[in-house]
């Protein structure tokens, strides 16, 4: 199976952790959305997008890649994000609804807490220091295991 990663992190690397405990699992490479090119995302079987929350939304980055995707035809996809909230991957539903539009078929979504030192969480050294740890880098190899088709 052939896999993609395409992955933004930007602040602690929390997201490129959990992006390469995945690739491990699925033996994809990994690339930032300004690496990848539209003709050759055929040549994939499956592909990944991954992204820290940044106020309650996927990087724009991420967002404006999907925008940009050529029809998909049912391509086999799916999302993983680290975030300081609990339960981040509610904050997927944009990116789903824009994966969606293109024709894509999101198989599954990952989401994990991060370290987060956003605005005012920065003076008290921020939220979940030391995530994503050990136990989530495992959690998010199982997830990758579970799409292997």
């Amino acid at each position: 199976m052939k896999s993609l990663v395409i992955c933004t992190s930007i602040h602690h690397q929390n997201t490129s952790r959990i992006a390469s405990a995945i690739a491990e699992v699925l033996q994809a490479q990994i690339n930032k959305p300004n690496e990848v090119h539209n003709e050759d995302l055929s040549s994939y079987d499956i592909i990944g997008f991954g992204s820290g929350i940044y106020r309650w939304k996927v990087h724009k980055a991420l967002l404006d890649f999907a925008d940009n995707l050529p029809n998909m035809q049912q391509k086999s996809v799916f999302i993983f994000s680290t975030s300081g909230a609990p339960d981040g991957s509610k904050y997927h539903k944009e990116l789903k609804d824009r994966l969606t539009k293109k024709n894509c078929k999101i198989v599954g979504e990952f989401n994990c807490r991060g370290w987060d030192t956003f605005g005012p969480l920065k003076i008290i050294g921020g939220l979940n220091k030391n995530k994503p740890n050990k136990d989530d880098i495992e959690k998010a190899k199982r997830f990758a295991q579970s799409l292997k088709i």
